[in-house]
C-alpha cells in the first residue's frame, strides 16, 4: 500500500471507506467551478473513486491517484495524483476540501507527491494543466518552482462557455537545483 507523510499529512492510496468524503467535497459550488457539469454529479466521484482504488492494485503502477489525510483528526481532506506516461512524464492534479484551504496543506501534499516522482520514479518532467482563471491552481505550480510552459486560447467548452487553459511544467534537473 502506498503511503507518504509529511509533517501535517498521510498521503496514501484511496479506499471504499473515502467515497462519501471525496463525494461531498466534489459537491462544493467552489469546486465545481472549473469542472463541467458531467464531471460535478455524485455519481462521477462514486465511479471515480471505485477506479481509484483499483488502480492502487495495478502493475506497473501509472496512476497515483492518492487521498490526502490530515494528520491531527484522521480525516480524508482531499486528493492529489501523479499520473505517469510515456517518456518518463507525469502530469500533477489535486483537490482539497474548502475547510482546509489557505493553510499550505495542498502545497505539502503536490511537494511530497512530486518529490516522489522524481527521486522514485525517475520522472523526467511533470506537468499540471488547468483553467487559466484558477489562480489557486496557478499560484500552486508556481511555488513548486513550475514554469508557464503554454497558454491555450478557448480549448475547453463547459458551462456555455470556452475556457482557456495553461500548462505549467519542471524538469527533473530543475527540481533538484532549487531543492
Amino acid at each position: 500500500m502506498f503511503r507518504l507523510e509529511t509533517e501535517h499529512l498521510i498521503i496514501r492510496d484511496m479506499q471504499d471507506t473515502d467515497e462519501a468524503a471525496f463525494v461531498a467535497i466534489s459537491q462544493d459550488e467552489k469546486y465545481q467551478r472549473f469542472y463541467s457539469e458531467a464531471d460535478c454529479s455524485p455519481s462521477k466521484y462514486q465511479e471515480l473513486t471505485k477506479l481509484f482504488v483499483a488502480q492502487a492494485k495495478e502493475h506497473p503502477r501509472t496512476s497515483y491517484q492518492l487521498a490526502i489525510e490530515h494528520k491531527a483528526n484522521g480525516q480524508f481532506i482531499g486528493t492529489v495524483c501523479l499520473r505517469v506516461e510515456n517518456d518518463n512524464q507525469a502530469s500533477i492534479g489535486c483537490g482539497l476540501s474548502r475547510d482546509y484551504q489557505g493553510a499550505g496543506l495542498i502545497r505539502e501534499a503536490a511537494y511530497a507527491l512530486v518529490n516522489f516522482g522524481f527521486s522514485e520514479l525517475d520522472i523526467h518532467r511533470v506537468y499540471a494543466e488547468t483553467i487559466s482563471l484558477n489562480h489557486g491552481a496557478i499560484r500552486l505550480c508556481r511555488s513548486l518552482g513550475m514554469k508557464q510552459e503554454a497558454h491555450f486560447r478557448e480549448n475547453r467548452f463547459f458551462k456555455q462557455r470556452w475556457w482557456d487553459t495553461v500548462v505549467f511544467a519542471i524538469l527533473r534537473s530543475d527540481w533538484k537545483q532549487n531543492r
